[in-house]
């Protein structure tokens, strides 16, 4: 399983080719607008992940571990 976290996530559309493909876990997002937020949570069951209002705000040392460089 690959983990990831979902920056600049909008209403979820790379995280919902990810999930077709499969092989693939969310460990978080981020989203400023609070609409887009608001659709992203409606359709992805988001409870165990961390999420950030502001890609500026992100520590990466807080973040979960993924799969990153």
């Amino acid at each position: 399983m690959i983990k990831y976290f979902d920056i600049f996530a909008g209403i979820g559309g790379f995280r919902s080719g990810l999930e077709k493909a499969g092989g693939f876990e969310c460990i978080g997002y981020c989203e400023i607008d609070r609409y887009a937020k608001k659709a992203y949570e409606t359709m992805y069951d988001t409870r165990n992940e961390v999420y950030y209002d502001d890609a500026r705000k992100i520590d990466q040392n807080e973040l979960p571990n993924f799969d990153h460089g």
